[in-house]
């Protein structure tokens, strides 16, 4: 299934503490209903999951991200979930939360994918899901280890991305530079597991908090006046929560 003459031994304990005998089992699955052919290399791993980039039949990339089914963080994810009222009542289960987070971050592309730019997501198994490739002959990669060309067009585009989510329905709930792709100096939402509905409790908290880490980012390199921002932002929010 994998390649392990290409990885290191020690690459290799790490992927071991992946593929659980579960996650093997979803990979074979996956694989043996074409999604894709192989797990060639590794882009990231995480404290929830691990994200590998997956090469098709024709040779063609996708990126496949598996989530931990035993990892530190259930209870963080279990409130984040809880209060989404499209998993309002979910149980408090460790795979089931597992798989509602992978089914949420699944819905969440398919809403933003309307208005604002994230990968498209393929399909999604258990703990697995699969999504569009960003990048060229490498992966794309996060604002926070390649800044844009011009910081200015590209913070604009940023806060169009969140006004657009808003549009979708959403809110990120974790924007920062690391789930922000830079290609070709156009940003990239991804990492959208704790994204949330406008309807959500915290959805007005989240959306403050994403703010304040973008021009936490920016500040540096764009002049921009964030009251002003923050103030249209907001509007925009409660104008599309109250055409819910």
């Amino acid at each position: 299934m994998v390649r392990k003459s290409r990885k290191s031994r020690e690459e290799w304990k790490t992927y071991n503490n992946v593929f659980d005998q579960h996650s093997n089992r979803i990979i074979f699955e996956l694989s043996s209903q074409k999604y894709f052919k192989e797990l060639t290399s590794q882009i990231a791993l995480g404290k929830e999951a691990n994200v590998f980039i997956a090469t098709r039949h024709d040779g063609t990339k996708i990126i496949v991200k598996i989530y931990r089914l035993e990892n530190k963080n259930f209870n963080n994810m279990f409130y984040y979930i809880n209060a989404d009222p499209r998993f309002s009542g979910i149980e408090n289960q460790k795979r089931k939360i597992v798989y509602s987070w992978v089914q949420r971050e699944y819905r969440n592309l398919l809403l933003a994918r309307e208005k604002v730019k994230v990968p498209t997501p393929l399909g999604f198994k258990d703990n697995i899901l699969m999504m569009e490739y960003i990048g060229d002959e490498s992966p794309a990669p996060m604002l926070k280890d390649e800044f844009p060309e011009n910081a200015d067009a590209f913070f604009k585009l940023v806060i169009k991305g969140i006004k657009g989510m808003l549009d979708a329905g959403l809110v990120h709930g974790d924007l920062s530079d690391f789930n922000i792709l830079n290609y070709k100096n156009k940003p990239v939402f991804i990492d959208m597991s704790q994204s949330t509905v406008l309807k959500t409790q915290n959805a007005k908290e989240l959306l403050e908090s994403d703010m304040k880490n973008i021009f936490r980012v920016f500040k540096k390199h764009v002049k921009f006046d964030q009251e002003k921002i923050s103030k249209e932002i907001l509007a925009h929010f409660e104008k599309r929560l109250a055409e819910l």
